[in-house]
């Protein structure tokens, strides 16, 4: 059976990876290790090391206490999620990725802008 932290860091590093536009391919040639690691990572089905965590940390260029971070206020966030009505599992979702990546690829005044007319559009449907 596999641990909730194992799970919580594997979607971290699935969802960085998705954000960096990194196939798990790519992953594993910067970490030195088979693609095949990559999925069983990101799954939880592998735990993954402290020092390979480090090499993968490094190869996404984030720090370490990002896979942990919302661990411990999982619970708060989820009841957040629902009470917004946001589906709990956004963030494992490629298409949601790809379009965070892409709002952040704006130019930030132009972001402004969207986000603005976002805003108006959800309020009124």
């Amino acid at each position: 059976m596999t641990h909730p932290v194992d799970v919580h860091v594997g979607k971290r590093i699935r969802q960085r990876r998705w954000l960096a536009g990194m196939t798990q391919q790519q992953l594993a040639e910067q970490v030195g290790i088979k693609f095949q690691q990559i999925q069983k990572y990101e799954t939880g089905a592998n735990r993954v090391s402290a020092s390979r965590l480090w090499d993968i940390a490094d190869a996404l260029q984030v720090p370490v206490s990002f896979f942990f971070e919302g661990l411990s206020a999982r619970e708060e966030a989820e009841a957040e999620a629902e009470r917004i009505a946001v589906p709990g599992n956004l963030l494992n979702d490629k298409e949601a990725l790809d379009l965070v990546r892409s709002y952040y690829a704006i130019p930030e005044n132009q972001r402004r802008r969207l986000f603005e007319l976002a805003r108006v559009l959800s309020d009124v449907a």
